[in-house]
């Protein structure tokens, strides 16, 4: 997701925000008092936090209870106020009423919870007022620590498996298997249920039966409901399957023994994010098209590219969601295919879009942020979904990726489910309802995330979250895992997750959890915005962490506005911005337009340095100031307290391709060799920045989208890589869907009908090799590596910043090395007088490389001056 919540999705309807009037002391008995109408089904206003404490929204301040069962039995609630520890917990609700259980009720808790519960007050007239009881606090205080121990899902010992789930609320759960149900047991003191099961259960198809108090319908229940924990499934994840992944038979070759390349640190890693299905679901070179089992066809041109982008120092490929998720059929068969000859149609037709979104629901093509089980492969992409074929398949596939010389990375995303209340696909909150979704204020679900929001914050959820990622580390040999909105988590669930993996062993565990990298979109907003709940897995929160978040800061400066803006002609630092100006109305005046870009330049040095906080330089207006000190709409643009904090890039999977934004952004005249040289500057200022950086797979190749802005349902016509220069970029495959990017056709339409926008062979390949290049100095120069602040301010300045600085030029000094990036259209002189007399040169991966243009670059020893030709980045060594 970018800084701003993106994707199309369907939205949960607002809950109900019923306030009911105001009540004094309750004098009768509950089943004496008068009626009122019920609240309505998930409104809970009222909040058990911990066995003490109720908090209730819009309630008096006096006498209430909590009825429960069938004969009204009730626990007795007096006015009574927050504990400075549960204000530290709950800072949401430190302003509303706060209610104590009186002392000699509090036995009644466990029976109380699993059943309807209701919060009550009754005014003078004998009204009452009733309301639903939200219960997660309340539910880790009584059962938390001791569930928090427990190993749930399957789990083996000689061979017999033993199948436990967290159902504390519910009445009964027992297990579906072998076409009988097989009643479980519960323990009190933790609300797990067990069953043990004998050798012969393994590989057999299960469920859970769970008996429980459903608010959302207002009634008890009884779910049949997959594994939360599971470790396989059957096809379109009707069944858990009993599998232990440990069973031999599930080890490809090799698999005790990996072959890995060695472990670069964040600080230095280069990310290739890539999609499963768009690596090779049109590369006809592949045995396996939109498989896991793609990646070890060694001879497929994707593999090929792959290798060679590892040859030029890329470490980590970064994989879309490969969990299963809720929204592609599994088995082909069932999967749909555009009915059209999409290919006969004009490149700015509105026929391929409407075509494909026709069948874009029932099809294989999603991007996966709709999470149905978080710790098993998603089946779409296996050879067989029906069974532990995907366990082995992925398996294969991270052996791939390692042959190619690729650590791998995997996109999580914890922080929503795909649905929750009683909907078919919702896993968690059919066990326990309303307590993994994280509720707002009146009991409806959080969907600021997009869907169903998850709680983190209370303990099996954020337990989740780390028995996940530590399985999938340990059992898939996962290294690297990428937070989806992390900001949604709690710091201390990331920092958990941290712990969990450093405490893996390559003697224990297969692997060496400390090398494990992690990395997530540290976005505040939403209901979890500005700490409001807890200390979020923030930009600012997690500097000195050593867990990296995405940096928007410096993309929006390279590419120009925002990823929303309604024009997207809006130019920035390697769109053109006043040096190679549009005709966009939105980019203001020439003097506006100068001034934006050298303030563009300035997030662009902070980006350069790693956005540190603390590294001093001077700005485009002469001051001396901090990274912290610049602005980004109204935040420090520097937030990092060392490389490695923070994630630099100029694309990725949200928003336009690189090169679909600059087909907006750069003038309509510019050739395709000018539009692949700014793709390689906006490149640049990534690959060649402190800590890490990640580009969308295919940028290099100057990927296209044919301008979809939000694919993540567009099918493979708009999505999938074309590794074969032949077979075009994919721009012009027609107006892209008009659910997210109508509102952008006016703009489209006559960029995709313009035969040059559309580049060649030779255009691709000369981008792809000097991006290339670029990943080399990167790779070779150890300057590019800096561990701490002090170590990027000693050796790491801006020689020419200031009031007289060139726009559309930035000059970097990096130890023995000079890096120029030209992003006007014209050559550019930079003098660096301190630097007259020494000798420098360009580099020499540059002088011998690819791009016969940038080889012209050249340095003047007697004056100090470096010549660039224009949207040209150029580096230059000293002592050649």
């Amino acid at each position: 997701m970018s800084s701003t919540t993106r994707r199309s999705r369907r939205r949960l309807a607002a809950a109900l925000a019923l306030v009911l009037g105001t009540a004094s002391l309750l004098v009768s008995s509950p089943r004496q008092s008068a009626q009122a109408a019920p609240a309505p089904p998930g409104q809970a206003l009222a909040q058990w936090i911990d066995r003490d404490t109720v908090v209730w929204k819009g309630a008096e301040h006096s006498a209430a209870q909590l009825e429960f069962g069938a004969q009204g039995d009730r626990i007795r609630l007096t006015p009574g106020s927050l504990s400075p520890s549960e204000r530290a917990a709950y800072p949401h609700l430190t302003g509303y009423p706060a209610f104590t259980v009186d002392p000699r009720d509090r036995h009644l808790a466990g029976t109380a919870l699993r059943g309807k519960l209701l919060a009550v007050q009754r005014a003078g007239d004998g009204r009452r007022t009733t309301t639903g009881v939200q219960m997660p606090g309340v539910l880790d205080d009584l059962y938390g620590r001791r569930a928090q121990q427990a190993v749930l899902g399957p789990v083996f010992r000689h061979g017999r498996p033993t199948l436990s789930v967290w159902a504390p609320t519910a009445r009964t759960v027992a297990l579906e298997l072998d076409g009988r149900t097989v009643p479980m047991r519960r323990d009190d003191r933790s609300g797990v249920w067990r069953v043990q099961g004998q050798r012969d259960w393994a590989g057999k198809p299960y469920r859970y039966l769970v008996t429980v108090f459903a608010p959302t319908v207002g009634k008890t229940v009884t779910n049949k409901v997959t594994d939360p924990y599971s470790t396989a499934l059957t096809a379109d994840s009707a069944r858990s399957l009993v599998t232990d992944l440990d069973d031999p038979r599930l080890a490809p070759d090799g698999w005790s023994r990996p072959a890995k390349p060695a472990a670069v640190p964040l600080r230095r890693a280069r990310i290739q994010e890539l999609q499963i299905r768009d690596f090779s679901a049109e590369d006809r070179t592949s045995r396996h098209p939109g498989q896991y089992l793609a990646f070890t066809d060694r001879r497929s041109d994707g593999m090929r590219h792959l290798r060679s982008l590892a040859r030029s120092g890329t470490s980590y490929v970064h994989l879309l969601p490969a969990f299963d998720f809720a929204t592609a059929p599994e088995r082909r068969a069932d999967q749909a295919r555009p009915g059209c000859d999409l290919a006969s149609y004009a490149p700015d037709s509105d026929r391929q879009q409407d075509c494909v979104t026709k069948t874009a629901g029932r099809d294989a093509y999603n991007w996966g942020y709709d999470p149905l089980h978080y710790t098993v492969p998603e089946g779409s992409y296996a050879s067989d979904p029906g069974g532990t074929a995907r366990t082995v398949e992925f398996r294969r596939m991270v052996q791939g990726l390692n042959s190619a010389g690729l650590r791998t990375v995997m996109d999580v995303v914890y922080n929503h489910t795909a649905a929750s209340g009683q909907d078919s696909r919702s896993v968690l909150d059919r066990i326990v309802p309303g307590y993994y979704q994280r509720l707002l204020d009146d009991g409806g679900v959080a969907t600021s995330t997009c869907c169903s929001g998850t709680a983190p914050e209370h303990t099996m959820m954020g337990k989740l979250v780390v028995d996940s990622v530590v399985t999938w580390a340990r059992e898939y040999k996962v290294d690297g895992f990428r937070f989806d909105l992390m900001g949604h988590h709690p710091k201390a669930n990331i920092l958990a997750v941290r712990k969990a993996l450093d405490a893996l062993t390559p003697q224990k565990d297969g692997v060496d959890g400390k090398k494990i990298v992690l990395y997530g979109e540290g976005w505040n907003f939403g209901e979890a915005a500005n700490d409001a709940r807890f200390v979020q897995a923030t930009q600012r929160n997690m500097a000195g962490t050593g867990i990296a978040t995405f940096n928007d800061r410096a993309r929006d400066a390279v590419r120009g506005g925002g990823p929303f803006d309604a024009d997207p002609r809006i130019q920035g630092f390697a769109s053109g911005l006043y040096s190679d100006p549009n005709s966009a109305p939105g980019n203001g005046t020439p003097a506006e337009q100068r001034a934006r870009l050298l303030h563009y330049q300035d997030l662009l040095k902070v980006g350069l340095t790693g956005n540190l906080a603390d590294y001093t330089f001077t700005d485009t207006t002469g001051h001396r100031v901090k990274g912290s000190q610049v602005d980004y709409n109204g935040a420090p643009a520097g937030y990092a307290a060392a490389p490695g904090d923070a994630l630099a890039y100029a694309d990725a999977h949200d928003n336009e391709t690189l090169y679909d934004a600059l087909a907006y952004k750069l003038p309509p005249h510019t050739g395709p060799a000018d539009r692949a040289r700014m793709q390689v500057l906006a490149l640049a200022t990534a690959a060649l920045s402190q800590g890490p950086a990640l580009s969308q797979a295919g940028s290099d190749l100057l990927r296209s989208k044919s301008l979809d802005r939000n694919s993540f349902d567009s099918g493979d016509w708009f999505n999938a890589l074309h590794w074969n220069c032949a077979d075009g970029n994919g721009f012009g495959r027609g107006l892209p869907p008009a659910a997210d990017n109508k509102d952008k056709w006016p703009y489209a339409r006559p960029l995709l009908a313009d035969p040059a926008l559309r580049p060649g062979c030779a255009t691709i390949r000369g981008a792809s090799a000097a991006y290339r290049d670029l990943l080399r100095i990167h790779a070779t120069e150890p300057a590019f590596g800096l561990s701490t602040t002090a170590r990027v301010q000693s050796a790491l300045s801006f020689p020419l910043s200031g009031k007289n600085e060139t726009p559309g030029v930035l000059t970097m000094r990096l130890g023995n090395l000079v890096v120029v990036l030209n992003a006007t259209p014209d050559r550019q002189h930079q003098t660096v007088r301190a630097l007259t007399g020494e000798r420098y040169a360009l580099h020499p991966v540059q002088a011998h490389g690819a791009d016969r243009t940038t080889a012209t670059a050249s340095y003047a020893p007697g004056s100090g001056t470096f010549t660039v030709p224009g949207r040209t980045v150029a580096v230059f060594r000293r002592g050649q």
